[in-house]
């Protein structure tokens, strides 16, 4: 396995997937009576900073239908936990408007590139253009001052 497990580490974002999961109003346990729904709920609560713990909590309580997309989600973190430590794997978000982000993709498309390798393309076309600019704007100066004298 490429990213490494770490129990303690994992706990806490597991105890965290389940009680987001309780308050967004989804089933997390096992049971149907709600004394016992909240009696579970409460023993979790208790153990936020006890891994050992939330790992016997789940196997004892939760649903077997939430089994599944709790380690889907766990996976997922436990790769953005180790991809973020090194800056060149590390997720970088940026938030475009609908309109913004097609003009990028098909000038992307135009290219044959991937949305990042056209910014940054562009990026360096307005970066030549602005120089081009000021190496215009000082010869106008110099031809300027030079049939001024």
């Amino acid at each position: 396995m490429k990213y490494q497990q770490l129990e303690n580490l994992e706990a806490g974002w597991k105890w965290t997937y389940l009680v987001k999961k309780w308050k967004d109003g989804d089933t997390v346990t096992k049971y149907i009576d709600s004394s016992e729904i909240q009696t579970a709920i409460d023993a979790l609560m208790a153990i936020e900073h006890e891994p050992t713990r939330v790992n016997q909590w789940i196997e004892k309580h939760m649903s077997p239908a939430l089994d599944n997309k709790l380690k889907q989600a766990i996976r997922a973190k436990r790769k953005r936990h180790f991809n973020a430590e090194q800056e060149h794997t590390r997720k970088k978000s940026i938030d475009l408007d609908y309109r913004v982000w097609e003009r990028l993709s098909q000038k992307a498309h135009e290219l044959d590139a991937t949305l990042s390798d056209t910014i940054e393309y562009l990026l360096s076309e307005a970066n030549r253009t602005e120089s081009a600019s000021k190496q215009v704007d000082a010869l106008k100066k110099d031809l300027s001052n030079l049939l001024d004298i």
